[in-house]
């Protein structure tokens, strides 16, 4: 194989690569990303670790057609260091491969394996529902409930996203059983039916891709999501993202959130959280807790550990209900927090064991969306 390709194409890539292929596998081939020129001037990149896997083109000059898989690191970082212009990419049929920037002496040697060893990524099956959404809708989705994705890799039920798509309304939920987000956003002029989990890794490189996807093509950036069996496909800007999708049963989330929180105490967002963050500063550090108490006009937040002493703060709020004293994770409401944008939030609050439920206030909530995160309490 022998082409040549731009730096800053390639760099582009093979950086987008690097995030999927698998850095701790036993199978060292995972750790590599697929260079394959193609008889019609495209050179195809892919990486994976037979979970998900990215599969983008770019534009080269391709001198000898053929493949290999080289380590995605490897090739990344010497990629970074060539000077800016076409490179030259050459395989021998043992797998080594060279780097050479056109005009100048530097040159890199990677030992890399045949292209048939590198393992085939899905492709969806003819007929397989497609649908088209705005970019700037799922990376909403995401930025409003990633943070609240259990981490724990024994629970797929709980360490994935639920995305849901009920007639114009698309959807997310997220839990790890302390806490739980939920956003929907209105999409008027589309209408579909489907619901996935989508694992935490698989979210984490989606943002990634929405970023860049927005960053290139504005806020008018669409991408396709195409259902194939066990397996979804997010296609965007020349690249295609497989994700294997959890089989698993999500937790019925509308039975975890409040439905007679009687009590509503609205307050700053950027208040809240500035006093909160102080606050934790002097809570225990396994357990973040602080106590918050509410009485009319009044919000006090405290906390309390044997090694650090005591914390206290106290913010103006809108509330005329009567005194109640709650503990929590400050760590759960900071996160929600710094996701929301808005100017005020309410806290809607019941008893002393009762989850709390957060959101936008009432008066800010922007037309065709929602948002609300609940916090369970937790004994101070």
């Amino acid at each position: 194989m022998e082409l040549t390709a731009a730096k800053k194409d390639l760099l582009k890539l093979v950086n987008r690569m690097q995030a999927v292929a698998e850095k701790k596998s036993t199978m060292q081939v995972l750790s590599n990303v697929l260079l394959a020129a193609e008889g019609n001037g495209q050179l195809r990149l892919a990486a994976t670790d037979l979970y998900l896997g990215l599969l983008g083109r770019i534009e080269a000059t391709i001198a000898k057609p053929g493949s290999v898989a080289v380590p995605a690191k490897d090739l990344f970082e010497r990629i970074k260091n060539m000077p800016d212009g076409p490179i030259v990419i050459a395989t021998q049929d043992n797998g080594q491969t060279t780097l050479k920037a056109q005009g100048t002496a530097r040159r890199y040697t990677l030992r890399g394996v045949p292209g048939e060893d590198f393992p085939p990524l899905p492709q969806p099956q003819e007929g397989s529902p497609s649908y088209s959404l705005d970019v700037l809708a799922l990376k909403e989705l995401m930025d409003k409930t990633h943070f609240s994705i259990s981490t724990d890799e024994t629970r797929a039920h709980l360490n994935s996203a639920l995305f849901e798509w009920e007639g114009d309304t698309v959807r997310m939920v997220t839990t790890d059983g302390h806490r739980l987000s939920k956003m929907e956003i209105k999409v008027p002029g589309k209408h579909a039916t489907t619901s996935m989990l989508i694992p935490l890794k698989a979210i984490n490189e989606l943002r990634r891709l929405c970023d860049e996807a927005i960053a290139e093509g504005g806020d008018k950036a669409t991408l396709s999501i195409i259902e194939s069996g066990s397996s979804a496909f997010f296609q965007t800007g020349g690249v295609t993202f497989s994700v294997k999708l959890v089989e698993a049963k999500f937790p019925p989330y509308s039975q975890v959130i409040p439905q007679n929180t009687d009590k509503i105490v609205r307050v700053s967002r950027s208040g809240l959280h500035e006093a909160l963050k102080a606050v934790s500063i002097a809570s225990s550090e396994r357990t973040s807790g602080v106590k918050v108490a509410v009485q009319k006009g009044t919000m006090r937040i405290t906390s309390e550990s044997p090694e650090s002493g005591e914390g206290f703060d106290e913010l103006p709020v809108d509330y005329a209900g009567p005194n109640l004293s709650i503990g929590f994770n400050a760590k759960y409401f900071l996160d929600v927090l710094a996701a929301l944008t808005d100017d005020e939030v309410e806290l809607a609050l019941s008893g002393e064991l009762d989850p709390a439920v957060v959101r936008p206030s009432t008066a800010q909530k922007r037309e065709g969306s929602d948002f609300l995160a609940v916090v369970m309490p937790m004994r101070i």
